[in-house]
């Protein structure tokens, strides 16, 4: 799972296996690790009773929740991915976006070999 974070603008995008396992087991979860005990982590967890993403930020740590009707079918469908705008406070927007993964049509270095096609391809 990738995670990019731009303002109050946060993607998720996963892999083949990731949607899948989203699906059948409910979390997902990454860390990376800074040195002196330093970890930020990030999260997808399916949670019932939502009708659009949800997130919230405790102790280093970002979790976006998916609803689980949408959780349930992600893998079997072919729509790419959710959106959801979060008011935080007065004009603020917290944007939430999860979304498959697909191969880049560019030459890169890392491992795509579990990314979606690219339709453009």
């Amino acid at each position: 799972m990738k995670v990019r974070i731009k303002g109050n603008f946060i993607r998720y995008r996963l892999t083949k296996s990731e949607v899948e396992k989203i699906s059948n087991e409910g979390l997902l979860e990454e860390q990376t690790h800074f040195g002196s005990n330093a970890v930020f982590s990030y999260a997808l967890k399916r949670k019932e009773g939502i009708s659009n993403l949800e997130a919230d930020y405790k102790e280093n740590k970002i979790t976006i929740y998916m609803p689980a009707t949408d959780a349930d079918v992600w893998f079997k469908n072919n729509k790419v991915g959710y959106r959801t705008t979060v008011p935080v406070s007065g004009d603020t927007i917290l944007v939430l976006l999860i979304e498959k993964d697909f191969q880049c049509l560019d030459e890169v270095e890392e491992d795509q070999s579990d990314n979606y096609p690219n339709p453009q391809a």
